[in-house]
């Protein structure tokens, strides 16, 4: 269950920077890989869906860190 937490908050990690960096920048950084860009029910507010990911990331690995490993 831990490795599992902590690849969501990886991905969830991976997935907030890539949003943020699209937005603040103006650059696709690997163009097709942004799951916020391609939710087209986000638009307008992707810099906050891109926070919210980040948040859940670190939220994500806390939760990892306190389970047991085994």
């Amino acid at each position: 269950m831990k490795q599992i937490l902590e690849l969501l908050g990886f991905v969830a990690l991976v997935q907030g920077a890539l949003g943020l960096v699209h937005e603040i920048t103006g650059i696709g950084l690997l163009h097709g890989w942004g799951l916020v860009q391609r939710l087209g029910f986000l638009d307008g507010y992707e810099i906050y869906a891109s926070v919210t990911l980040l948040v859940l990331a670190f939220a994500l690995f806390a939760a990892a860190e306190s389970r047991k490993s085994g």
